[in-house]
């Protein structure tokens, strides 16, 4: 059944709209331009025409004035010419010109014979001491015909040159998705399976270039992604398989052979058993919620009065010094930034053989604590791959005392998800020291 959710769109192609916007802009354009171009050409015809009338006109009225009124009805078939007294009444014209009188105002224009006239008049004086108005028109034929061709030229110009233009901007809109759409088929085609898969990138180092280029980048950060989510399910299989075997192992010893194990023996394995793989499936659910961690929940916290509470925790054999903390302010989640405070210094007593020496100060911007042990260190090797998901080194392994191999994960976690960092490097007296830094509050 479909789904009517959503409202159904008929695709529309980019190719296509943009073919479209690019004709319709041009055909506005040209449209305007031949417009005016007309309008400008037929001013420019008309402006020429008169010119030459009122030239007609200068020099027939120097000849009426001087040879009356017999002058006008000489003129050639080529030009109007009527002399008209101040009532209007016609008093001479041309043979091809009009009985009645013509209009005298200026640039009049008289349709003769199914041609455009364009009409210039003057004041005459006669030889016989009496006034008179000479008017004179010369036809627009010529000028109408020519702007009648253009016109016709412009109107047949114009759709070729859209089509044409139209035709241009498809095939190199066309030529220009056609990567586009190479790479979104080649996307569509990954899958959880094959996210080694990679597009092909043109090297242009244009737009396209560079999308594809992200989109490798995406592919690569999900395959990481995907490969991190396996080895972490593979990893913590595994340490969850290891307290329920060593449960179920003296839970069988127990029952097959009740006299060689006790009530209480097994009692003391389940509990210390249940109690590691408990805080590993809180540390598991830790850092799966640590990426969903919203900001409303951030208060200011004193990270000294955290140090101080860790340090007065008893522990058997060895001692936390505290003397170097100072007062430190910073924004955050208390109960994880107590966290990071916990497990910083739950690691360094781990492999501490006598002592841990905890710091706390402000250097520029930031809060900076410190956590020595006297231990045996990290290699430098190691001193990245610690704060990686269920790692543990040797020495580790061998002082393992309960560890998860999920502290140092949810340290680093925790202070990158308050904008700060995490770094293990040699303590001064020996050992390993993990430094912490985090933006102070500013008030």
């Amino acid at each position: 059944m479909a789904d009517r959710s959503r409202p159904s769109r008929r695709p529309r192609s980019i190719r296509a709209r943009a073919t479209g916007g690019a004709a319709l802009v041009v055909l506005v354009a040209l449209v305007i331009g031949a417009v005016t171009f007309v309008a400008v050409l037929r001013s420019s015809l008309s402006d020429g025409v008169r010119s030459s009338a009122e030239q007609t006109l200068d020099g027939l009225a120097t000849r009426v004035e001087a040879d009356g009124a017999g002058v006008v009805a000489a003129e050639d078939d080529d030009v109007l010419a009527q002399l008209q007294d101040d009532d209007g009444q016609v008093l001479a014209r041309a043979d091809d010109s009009p009985g009645q009188p013509l209009d005298t105002a200026e640039e009049s224009r008289y349709r003769h014979d199914g041609e455009r006239w364009l009409l210039v008049a003057d004041d005459v004086d006669l030889p016989d001491g009496t006034g008179g108005v000479l008017v004179v028109g010369a036809s627009l034929e010529d000028a109408d015909a020519a702007v009648r061709t253009v016109t016709v030229l412009l109107v047949v110009a114009v759709p070729v040159v859209v089509a044409l233009m139209s035709l241009v901007t498809w095939s190199v809109v066309g030529r220009a998705l056609r990567p586009v759409d190479r790479m979104r088929r080649e996307v569509d085609d990954v899958e959880g399976t094959n996210l080694h898969a990679r597009v092909d990138e043109p090297g242009s180092g244009d737009e396209v270039d560079r999308l594809a280029l992200t989109m490798n980048r995406m592919l690569g950060r999900l395959e990481a992604s995907q490969q991190a989510q396996r080895r972490f399910v593979s990893d913590a299989s595994h340490e969850l398989r290891s307290p329920l075997a060593t449960i179920r192992q003296h839970a069988e010893v127990a029952r097959a052979h009740p006299d060689v194990t006790d009530t209480g023996d097994l009692a003391d394995v389940v509990l210390d058993e249940g109690a590691r793989l408990q805080e590993l499936v809180e540390s598991l659910l830790l850092l799966t919620r640590l990426d969903e961690r919203g900001r409303d929940r951030d208060r200011a916290v004193d990270l000294d009065d955290l140090v101080f509470a860790e340090a007065s925790r008893p522990r058997a054999t060895v001692h936390v010094d505290v003397s170097g903390v100072a007062p430190a302010r910073v924004r955050g989640d208390e109960r994880l930034l107590g966290r990071v405070v916990r497990n910083l210094v739950d690691n360094a007593v781990r492999h501490a053989d006598l002592a841990v020496t905890v710091a706390l100060g402000s250097v520029g911007g930031d809060a900076v604590l410190t956590v020595d042990d006297d231990g045996h260190g990290v290699p430098e090797a190691d001193r990245t791959r610690v704060f990686e998901r269920f790692v543990r080194l040797d020495e580790g392994r061998a002082r393992d005392a309960g560890g998860s191999g999920l502290g140092l994960a949810i340290v680093d976690a925790v202070v990158r998800g308050h904008g700060g960092s995490v770094a293990v490097s040699a303590a001064p007296g020996g050992g390993a020291r993990f430094t912490v830094r985090l933006p102070l509050l500013r008030d």
